[in-house]
């Protein structure tokens, strides 16, 4: 689910209007309606108070945001951001990895 799709879901289960939300990240409504129809895109900060509004785990939140942000990087390389994304998981995990040695 993108990043847009959840925040419209959770604000819509939620109960709450797009205004309250817009007061919540201290902007106006016209640019919330345009984060969450995907137009604008939200800063970090904005994304953990949405994560605090909506009383979920700003993690879950995050991981949506950054993906939508790691896709509309790389979307217009079909199989070379594939190849890409594989080699960005393997480096994660080998500094990952350095990390844990570097702590022991």
């Amino acid at each position: 689910m993108l990043f847009t799709e959840k925040i419209k879901d959770l604000r819509l289960h939620s109960q709450l209007p797009q205004r309250k939300l817009a007061a919540a990240l201290d902007i106006d409504t016209a640019t919330y309606c345009k984060i969450e129809k995907g137009e604008r895109k939200a800063r970090k900060e904005q994304v953990e108070l949405l994560a605090s509004v909506f009383e979920i785990d700003k993690k879950e939140l995050l991981a949506l945001w950054l993906a939508d942000k790691v896709t509309d990087l790389v979307s217009d390389n079909g199989q070379i951001a594939r190849n890409a994304l594989s080699l960005a998981v393997e480096n994660l995990e080998y500094k990952e990895q350095n990390e844990k040695f570097k702590s022991l």
